[in-house]
């Protein structure tokens, strides 16, 4: 098969594990130049490192995406080594979760930060550059629990039922650049993030996933790749629920 993102230049953020990982590398793994965003320096460089063996430029940039000033010097940065923005992913998120009459305001505002402030951080600074271009995808990373509420998770909720309606508006204003925006939101994913719940809890989450499993990381970056591509050149503002039927 002929790497459908061959010479394309990507930024994956949240990348150095678990879905964004998954992400990058299949993103590399089809010919496109990877840069994986993250704070955990250590974790990133050996996440780069480990890309950089499949044959493509893969790097990794220390930025919190919930700083708009360091976003802004990323951006920046990896235009002057690469010259443009082909794709762009954000996959990079936190939960704090507690009932609501429990949760401290720094519960609810770092979530927020992290987890939707970031977009307007990182989309408005990347834009430009996929303006100028006419051309670009976006992959925002939602989830189900954006559809479906959970308990506990009001603000994680907030946050990626707000990552869908920002994507939606941001692709109607783009799309006649030749720019689309969509979002993934994936089920119940076995991560480092769903790994820490008990037992008891994820047998009471699989009961209503039809398919009776979690998902792997790697079938979150198969749709990725999906619409990074041009297999997915018609397809913008749209929302790809992935998670085992959960939201049939």
């Amino acid at each position: 098969m002929n790497a459908v993102l061959f010479g394309k230049k990507a930024i994956v953020t949240g990348g150095s594990r678990g879905i964004g990982f998954a992400i990058a590398k299949l993103f590399v793994e089809q010919g496109a130049d990877v840069e994986i965003w993250g704070i955990n320096a250590e974790g990133g460089k050996q996440a780069a490192e480990e890309l950089s063996k499949l044959g493509r430029s893969a790097t990794f940039a220390k930025v919190d995406v919930g700083d708009n000033h360091s976003v802004k010097d990323a951006v920046q940065n990896f235009i002057s080594v690469h010259g443009n923005i082909d794709i762009l992913v954000n996959n990079a998120g936190i939960t704090r979760d507690n009932l609501l009459m429990r949760m401290s305001e720094e519960e609810w505002s770092s979530v927020i930060n992290t987890n939707l402030n970031s977009l307007y951080y990182v989309c408005s600074s990347v834009i430009r550059s996929m303006i100028k271009a006419r051309s670009g995808s976006i992959i925002n990373i939602s989830s189900v629990v954006g559809l479906m509420g959970s308990p506990g998770q009001t603000n994680y909720a907030a946050a990626k039922a707000g990552i869908i309606g920002f994507s939606r508006a941001l692709a109607k204003e783009v799309a006649a650049r030749n720019i689309r925006v969509n979002c993934i939101a994936p089920g119940c994913i076995d991560t480092d993030m769903t790994k820490v719940l008990n037992d008891n809890l994820k047998t009471e989450w699989l009961k209503n996933v039809p398919m009776g499993r979690m998902g792997l990381p790697e079938e979150i970056a198969n749709v990725a790749l999906f619409l990074a591509s041009p297999l997915s050149s018609y397809i913008t503002s749209q929302v790809l629920s992935v998670d085992g039927g959960m939201t049939h």
